[in-house]
């Protein structure tokens, strides 16, 4: 075959990225010990993709992305695990990153905060029970009441519960066991985390939690429901809801909510598990482009 009739045939992760609303910025890296070049997204030449850093320490973003000038501070528990993947994800998408400790009683200067996932204190008495008491959280409370976009990822989500900013629970999965695997989830609404999404959109996230079943009494499910609350459902491939795709037994299969002013959302899946091509899938970037994109058009406004 002559070269001119090659077909180009699209990179599925640049489509997937432009549907979302930005464009990959695609680099490559030299690969000495093959002799190759390879395709890297999010870094530019000579960038250490491991982000070390302490307590408090900022870490710059890399090349300009969607997130190019959104301030992010990723609340540091002890006992998280998943503050520097929510960093990685964040930095990834062109965002100016803050560590903050669980200790601090300011947030400063910042646009979005982030509750990582993890087993703050432990999980003891309860998931997220003690970390809610944390002097921090009187910061990011005070963040959410001003509108302040605040995503609780995981053990962030039932930190969030625990603090009484998103109503219900979370409880042992009906399985009694921990459940690391990917799952398939069904965008309900559109949101400030959702912008970048269709409703009806199914999204393939990892999970890792032993106390994700969502539950709340009758008139709260009721409340959320008629008001469109629930932002993520576990699902089959397909979009179906089915016992079979629910992990935890969570109550209407609900996988994230957002709270009465849409401002603070809590997710049991790990979108920042989710954010580069090399681990599988990227779908959770379409989570964090839409807060970036969100807070970009309220920027313009």
């Amino acid at each position: 075959m002559g070269s001119g009739d090659a077909k180009s045939v699209p990179d599925p992760v640049v489509e997937s990225e432009r549907k979302a609303g930005f464009e990959a910025e695609r680099f490559y890296f030299s690969d000495s010990a093959r002799g190759t070049s390879r395709p890297g997204v999010g870094y530019g030449p000579n960038v250490d993709a491991k982000l070390g850093g302490v307590n408090g320490s900022t870490l710059s973003p890399t090349p300009a992305r969607l997130g190019c000038g959104v301030r992010a501070a990723v609340i540091r528990f002890p006992g998280s695990n998943c503050d520097e993947d929510t960093v990685f994800a964040l930095t990834t998408l062109g965002a100016e990153v803050t560590r903050v400790w669980h200790t601090e009683t300011e947030l400063g200067p910042v646009d979005l905060v982030v509750l990582p996932g993890g087993f703050s204190y432990g999980d003891y008495l309860r998931s997220g029970a003690m970390a809610a008491l944390s002097p921090v959280m009187t910061a990011v409370k005070r963040f959410a009441d001003r509108g302040g976009l605040v995503l609780g990822i995981c053990n962030g989500f039932q930190l969030l519960c625990e603090a009484r900013l998103l109503p219900g629970a979370l409880t042992r999965n009906t399985g009694l066991h921990f459940v690391c695997d990917r799952v398939h989830v069904r965008v309900e609404h559109t949101s400030p985390f959702t912008a970048a999404c269709e409703p009806g959109e199914v999204l393939t996230l990892p999970v890792a939690h032993g106390e994700g079943r969502y539950v709340a009494d009758a008139e709260v499910l009721e409340g959320l429901e008629q008001e469109g609350r629930v932002l993520f459902r576990y699902c089959s491939e397909s979009g179906d809801l089915t016992d079979e795709a629910n992990p935890n037994g969570s109550l209407n299969s609900v996988a994230g909510i957002v709270n009465e002013r849409g401002n603070v959302c809590g997710l049991m899946p790990h979108p920042e598990r989710a954010v580069d091509p090399l681990l599988g899938r990227a779908d959770g970037r379409k989570i964090f482009a839409s807060v970036f994109a969100s807070l970009t058009q309220t920027r313009g406004s």
